[in-house]
C-alpha cells in the first residue's frame, strides 16, 4: 500500500547469472521495494533445473495481485521470450526454449525476457547520445543504447579480443583467476579502447560483480554502477518505446 492506502503496481524483477540468480519486487520507475534475494545458480543449469531454482527463489516474496508482471535478464541472446544462446550456464539444452512462457505459467503473470547486459543498460543509461555498458562477472555482457533507445543486442561477448580468444575467455572470471589482477585490469582498460574506437561511446557503465576488482583510474566518461541497476532495468520492459522501431 502506497501513503494513500491505493495499492501500487509492482514488478517481479530477476536477474539470472552464470554465478548468481537474483529477485526483487520493484515499482514501476524501477525502485526497489524489497531486500534483493539471491542464491547460486545451479551448475549445470539446463531450464527445468534453473525454473525449479527460481521458483524457490522468488517464493518468500509471496506474489499478490499487486504483481502486474515479471521482468527477466538472461546471460544469453533471447528473441520474443525464447532463448537462442545460453553460454554460461554450461548445457546446450537452452536453444529454443521459451523461457518466458514456463515462467509466466509458473507465476500466472506476463513475462518478458531481456538479455541481462541489455536490462542492465535500461537501469543504468541516461539516455543521451550513445551509451554502452558492459557486465563484468562470468563473462563479459554488453549493451547499446542510443538516446535512450536499446538497439539490437550484439554478443559482444563472443568477438576476438586478442591472442585469438573473445572478451568472455580473456575477461570472464576464469580469466581473473588464473592471471591475477593486475594483468585482468591491464586488459580490462585496453578493452575500454578497443570498445571506445569501436562505437565512439559518449557514456561507458560498468557492472557485475567484478567491477569491483577494476584498479585503475577510469577516464570521465567511464563509472562503475551498481549492480542493482539489472533489477531497476527490469521496469523499462514494461513502459512503451522499449527499442528504437529500427531495432525490433
Amino acid at each position: 500500500m502506497g501513503r494513500s492506502g491505493k495499492s501500487i503496481d509492482r514488478i517481479l524483477a530477476i536477474d539470472i547469472g552464470g554465478t548468481g540468480l537474483k529477485a526483487a519486487l520493484i515499482d514501476r520507475r524501477g525502485r526497489m521495494l524489497t531486500d534483493r534475494l539471491r542464491v547460486k545458480t545451479p551448475h549445470p543449469s539446463p531450464p527445468r533445473v534453473l525454473v525449479r531454482a527460481l521458483a524457490a527463489l522468488v517464493r518468500p516474496l509471496a506474489l499478490d495481485s499487486s504483481v502486474i508482471g515479471v521482468s527477466v535478464g538472461f546471460p544469453g541472446v533471447v528473441r520474443h521470450g525464447k532463448v537462442l544462446t545460453a553460454p554460461n550456464l554450461g548445457t546446450a539444452d537452452w536453444k529454443g526454449f521459451d523461457l518466458a512462457a514456463a515462467l509466466g505459467k509458473l507465476w500466472k503473470r506476463p513475462v518478458r525476457v531481456k538479455n541481462d547486459a541489455d536490462m542492465q543498460g535500461l537501469g543504468a543509461a541516461r539516455g543521451k547520445g550513445v551509451e554502452v555498458v558492459i557486465t563484468l562477472g562470468t563473462g563479459l555482457g554488453s549493451a547499446i543504447l542510443v538516446d535512450g533507445w536499446l538497439g539490437p543486442h550484439l554478443e559482444m561477448s563472443q568477438h576476438p579480443f586478442r591472442n585469438g580468444e573473445t572478451y568472455d575467455q580473456q575477461l570472464g572470471n576464469a580469466a581473473l583467476e588464473q592471471i591475477g589482477k593486475k594483468k585482468w585490469n591491464r586488459r580490462v582498460e585496453r578493452a575500454l579502447e578497443t570498445l571506445r574506437t569501436l562505437t565512439n561511446f559518449d557514456a561507458l557503465y560498468i557492472g557485475g560483480g567484478n567491477g569491483r576488482h577494476i584498479q585503475f583510474e577510469l577516464p570521465a566518461d567511464v563509472r562503475l554502477v551498481e549492480n542493482d541497476c539489472g533489477m531497476r532495468g527490469g521496469a523499462a520492459l514494461w513502459r512503451s518505446g522499449l527499442e528504437s522501431p529500427r531495432a525490433r
